[in-house]
């Protein structure tokens, strides 16, 4: 069985990736396998030096292939915001104070400025590969005025996509997986890696 590691403690955005590798050939692991691995400190500029941060991180100290995402959501009314410090924009993954943040910044703004994207980059690293697949998607919206929806993470419960009269956190996860910013990274992940990498 080969083993792949998905760089996060986050079970849904584990759910997310399974649907590539439904294959008996491989086992998905997670960082919830390794409790004693430490935290990884993200203090790159962007989503992608995120994301290349810990997918080199697990990889080296396992020497296996892993997958690490960084995603955020950018507001335009917020100059881009909250960008790559989405997770801890309040408090550290705190997604209610997080929330309560964004809704309190946007007072004020009216529905049609209130316009977002969920943007999302793919880091997979492998030992026997000496460059990175990398890869990237987007999904563009709305910030509702309050939250709807009890399924998904983060900010789902504030993104509206007007195309389905309905928040992230409405749809269920084929429905996320089929439209979101990472569903698209998973989509071009999908169609890409098995060419390029090396076991």
């Amino acid at each position: 069985m080969k083993e792949i590691i998905i760089a996060t403690k986050n079970p849904g955005k584990a759910r997310e990736f399974k649907s590539i590798f439904n294959d008996e050939d491989f086992t998905l692991k997670t960082l919830l396998d390794f409790p004693e691995f430490p935290e990884i400190r993200e203090t790159g500029k962007t989503f992608e030096e995120n994301a290349k941060l810990k997918a080199h991180a697990v990889m080296e100290r396992f020497n296996l292939p892993t997958i690490a995402d960084d995603s955020g959501l950018q507001v335009d009314a917020l100059y881009g915001r909250p960008g790559v410090y989405s997770a801890r924009y309040a408090g550290d993954h705190n997604d209610a104070a997080n929330n309560a943040k964004l809704l309190s910044e946007l007072g004020g703004v009216p529905k049609e400025k209130r316009t977002a994207r969920f943007f999302s980059t793919l880091v997979f690293a492998s030992p026997n590969n000496d460059e990175d697949l990398v890869v990237e998607g987007e999904v563009k919206g709305l910030i509702g005025l309050f939250p709807a929806g009890d399924d998904g993470f983060g900010y789902d419960p504030l993104f509206y996509l007007p195309e389905l009269d309905k928040t992230m956190a409405q749809l269920s996860v084929d429905e996320k997986n089929a439209i979101s910013h990472r569903g698209h990274a998973i989509q071009k992940l999908e169609k890409q890696w098995q060419d390029w990498i090396k076991w």
